[in-house]
């Protein structure tokens, strides 16, 4: 197999806990590798597993697990672990694996699934909606939308993420969550391709010439990929097309390098929101 046979890639460094006294990855490791990248498969595709099986009325079974050796990979070792969906049958899903150290091919791998009933494990066809997932990631289309609107269309699929994400994860009460703006404000909620909102925030007018951003929630599970990014990319266009020339916002400070890598520059001292250390950070449009 050839690194162009893949469109999903999970990156990681072999660890010295993973060598065996031959100082090189201890076989049954390789299934590990291939089991964290296809959660991160998941991910990719934005599909929080437990929710999305829970949708779906079922969930997947390892019934075979293969690993064919060419060569072994070492200590600190920077490898990629490639995964594709090569097979969908009625009930089963099939997903190639392989292991590349740059463009070397060392490992190779198969896991094959079955989508069952939770409660008896007896075998049910494949969903429709999964099935057209996963052949459309395989096939290069985008997994995620962002649709822009006001608080009566997008609110109650906002309402959820905030929720889950500021007042249960962050423990912000929910009457600093909540406020008249969000009637007012311009909304944007990222949705997977099974319909579930994923990623939400809102923009709302500063001063003339300047639009805010805040309360930007991607899915606890997803983080780490682009969804904050469209949906902040979403929002600076409706300011755009407004006729705003600068956007603001106050990120939390762990969230400064996710802004600082799209433009955003800071300005001002830091400061307490909510309890919550924050920053302003602005950019121009």
């Amino acid at each position: 197999m050839k690194r162009s046979d893949f469109r999903f890639f999970h990156r990681m460094r072999v660890r010295w806990a993973e060598v065996d006294m031959q100082k090189i990855v201890f076989n049954a490791h390789y299934l590990m590798y291939f089991d964290t990248a296809i959660s991160d498969y998941w991910r990719v595709m934005a599909l929080p597993y437990h929710e999305t099986m829970e949708q779906l009325e079922g969930d997947l079974y390892v019934v075979k697990a293969t690993v064919e050796f060419h060569a072994s990979a070492r200590m600190d070792d920077q490898i990629d672990v490639a995964m594709k969906c090569s097979r969908i049958g009625n009930s089963s899903l099939t997903f190639t694996g392989a292991i590349f150290r740059g463009d070397e091919h060392l490992i190779s791998g198969e896991l094959v699934y079955v989508f069952a009933d939770p409660a008896t494990q007896k075998s049910r066809p494949v969903p429709a909606e999964l099935r057209q997932a996963l052949e459309g990631y395989e096939a290069g289309e985008a997994m995620t939308s962002v649709r822009v609107g006001a608080w009566s269309e997008l609110g109650p699929d906002a309402q959820r993420l905030r929720t889950a994400v500021f007042v249960e994860e962050q423990r912000i009460p929910k009457e600093l969550e909540w406020d008249e703006a969000d009637h007012t404000a311009v909304h944007a909620v990222a949705y997977n391709r099974l319909g579930r909102a994923v990623a939400t925030g809102r923009m709302l007018p500063h001063e003339p010439g300047v639009a805010r951003i805040g309360r930007m929630a991607v899915e606890r599970t997803l983080r780490g990929g682009r969804l904050g990014r469209d949906v902040l990319h979403a929002l600076m266009g409706a300011a755009r097309e407004r006729g705003d020339n600068e956007v603001m916002l106050h990120a939390q400070q762990s969230a400064e390098g996710f802004y600082a890598r799209l433009g955003y520059e800071r300005r001002g001292a830091p400061f307490e929101e909510a309890g919550i250390p924050h920053q302003e950070m602005v950019a121009r449009l």
